[in-house]
């Protein structure tokens, strides 16, 4: 029976690295469950509470830097609400579209928004790609967080 666990933790844990590009699945947390099971699995003897802790908190972090790197790249460009709120709902329907909805959607929405807002295409062709570049950026910092979250469940079970 442990075994069929163990390998759930890791398949948890592979899952949320995957999870980390596509938005479909909650990459960050899906590691964080897989940690959970593996220290729950052990007893909390190899990967201990405050394992566990350190790794939920990056999971918060993660998950913090994927709502603030869209909307630090749209303010940045001077973005108007509707922008962002059209940034949130091209990232949305990007889960929907397919891989390449999922990178260019976030930026149509944005454009779409700013030009709703201020009726200049420029500017919301600038804004879009500003809050793009934004949403990048995110994901590069979400997957170094869930790398370091996954060294951390590795080294715990390897340094005893």
């Amino acid at each position: 029976m442990d075994s069929l666990l163990w390998i759930a933790a890791v398949a948890l844990v592979v899952l949320g690295v995957a999870g980390t590009i596509l938005p479909a699945l909650p990459g960050a947390v899906l590691v964080l469950a897989g940690v959970l099971l593996a220290a729950w699995i052990d007893d909390f003897q190899r990967i201990s509470t405050w394992t566990v802790m350190v790794v939920g908190l990056l999971a918060l972090l993660s998950w913090g830097a994927d709502f603030v790197s869209g909307m630090l790249g749209a303010k940045r460009a001077g973005a108007s609400r509707q922008a962002v709120i059209g940034a949130a709902i091209g990232t949305f329907a990007g889960i929907f579209t397919g891989f390449i909805g999922l990178l260019f959607m976030p930026l149509v929405g944005a454009a779409v928004g700013e030009y709703l807002a201020d009726r200049d295409a420029v500017r919301a062709g600038r804004v879009g790609v500003a809050t793009w570049v934004g949403l990048l950026i995110g994901t590069v910092v979400k997957v170094a967080i869930v790398f370091v979250m996954v060294g951390i469940f590795v080294a715990a079970l390897l340094i005893r």
